[in-house]
């Protein structure tokens, strides 16, 4: 049996007064520098998608790795200081 979907909620999904709240923007202004290195290490991974990886490469897609994963620990460290209260056991 296929469900009956209405046209209102498919409208209403996409309705004009549906935006992010600053809290939001603030998260993914916050996760940007991850994002970005993330960006950066996908353009890596293409750029060998079509051939045999040269040396360049290779040196290329682990410096992208190690800013993507220094950019996360990073992210984790600055959020770890900013939530935990102050009296966790």
């Amino acid at each position: 049996m296929n469900p009956i979907v209405t046209v209102a909620d498919a409208v209403t999904a996409f309705a004009d007064w549906i935006e992010p709240t600053a809290a939001e923007l603030d998260a993914v202004e916050v996760e940007m520098p991850v994002i970005l290195a993330d960006v950066d290490l996908l353009d890596a991974y293409i750029v060998t998608l079509d051939r045999t990886p040269t040396e360049l490469d290779v040196r290329r897609i682990r410096r992208a790795r190690n800013r993507a994963l220094a950019a996360r620990v990073a992210l984790v460290n600055r959020t770890a200081v900013t939530t935990v209260p102050g009296g966790a056991a």
